[in-house]
């Protein structure tokens, strides 16, 4: 996959010492991943970048919104999130990456590209399941779930399953009562 030079941050140039970084994600980031879960979205991401003379140590914030479907209903929806991850980049012989939170890449290198850091805190910060906040609270009118609701089984009255009781059983009921 093709690297997005504004992700590329040359931290050779930098001072010891911490370096902010905004970025603003929209729907074409995730396009260049070809991950189409999302409808759109509004992502804000903060770095701070701190220079150290042995490693580098990257603290990512992300919030914002994604317009997802939901999983019941199939409804679009917003959905807030927001995420965090401290990543240490050491320097080593040779690219390791491991670890979840700590990256050895070699000592000639003179930047890094953190777009797929990006990408798995943000695919990582949605919930498992996605349901509409209008189901939750029962304000969603939607044509699924009507007909769900109309699909669904229907539960018997309990004086109904009396009356419709077979007579043989009734005798068998009382030899469990005459004990």
């Amino acid at each position: 996959m093709k690297q997005l030079k504004e992700f590329t941050i040359p931290f050779v140039g930098l001072k010891v010492g911490k370096h902010h970084f905004d970025y603003s994600i929209d729907q074409t980031f995730f396009n260049h991943f070809e991950y189409e879960d999302f409808n759109s979205c509004n992502i804000q991401v903060d770095l701070i970048l701190e220079k150290k003379s042995t490693l580098l140590e990257l603290n990512f914030q992300i919030t914002g919104t994604v317009n997802v479907n939901c999983d019941v209903t199939n409804e679009p929806y917003d959905q807030a999130i927001s995420n965090e991850f401290e990543l240490v980049v050491k320097f080593g012989e040779e690219y390791n990456d491991e670890h979840i939170d700590i990256l050895i890449i070699p000592h000639g290198e003179y930047e890094i590209n953190i777009q797929q850091y990006i990408y798995e805190l943000v695919v990582l910060a949605l919930p498992s399941k996605r349901v509409h906040p209008g189901i939750e609270d029962g304000t969603l009118d939607s044509e699924i779930l009507d007909k769900l609701e109309e699909l669904s089984p229907k539960l018997k009255d309990t004086k109904e399953d009396k009356e419709e009781t077979d007579p043989r059983w009734n005798t068998l009921k009382k030899l469990l009562t005459d004990k």
